[in-house]
């Protein structure tokens, strides 16, 4: 059926590549979380264990969210690691087993990657191809990425 939400298939093709670079970051990222939560050590082990397990659960949700998004935009989600990893922007380190604390900052620099990211991203999908939904949806998600970032950072205690 024909989608017509009063954004041209261009423009919301556009979004949805936005969308779809997105996801990526954010399974990766949601993968990386998941690695430091199995493979943290030392002594603050179980606090920085239940954290990272907060962090993955919410991150989670974001892939979710954001594989909704793009199918209410009328397209097919990727949803493979192979697509995941091509398109992502963070990077992942196989194999590398951080410090706690390295953990800690290798997670906050991909939060703020991602939030800088998503404030061109929701500046794009309102301005230049006015999508305002995918704009507040964008805005919503940068709100939240800030969240784990302070987070992040107050767990450092830097």
């Amino acid at each position: 059926m024909k989608i017509d939400i009063a954004i041209s298939q261009g423009d919301r093709q556009t979004v949805v590549d936005i969308l779809n670079t997105l996801l990526s970051d954010e399974y990766v990222l949601y993968t990386k979380t998941r690695n430091y939560h199995w493979n943290v050590v030392g002594p603050q082990f179980n606090d920085l264990h239940k954290f990272f397990e907060a962090q993955y659960e919410e991150l989670d949700d974001f892939v979710d969210e954001v594989a909704e998004r793009i199918r209410q935009l009328g397209a097919p989600s990727p949803g493979t690691l192979a697509e995941f990893t091509k398109a992502s922007r963070l990077k992942e380190h196989p194999g590398q087993h951080p410090a706690a604390k390295a953990m800690i900052a290798a997670l906050l620099a991909d939060h703020e990657a991602v939030i800088k990211t998503l404030r061109s991203d929701l500046t794009t999908a309102q301005d230049k191809l006015s999508d305002a939904g995918t704009c507040d949806f964008l805005t919503g998600l940068m709100e939240k990425h800030e969240k784990m970032a302070w987070m992040l950072r107050a767990f450092a205690g830097d």
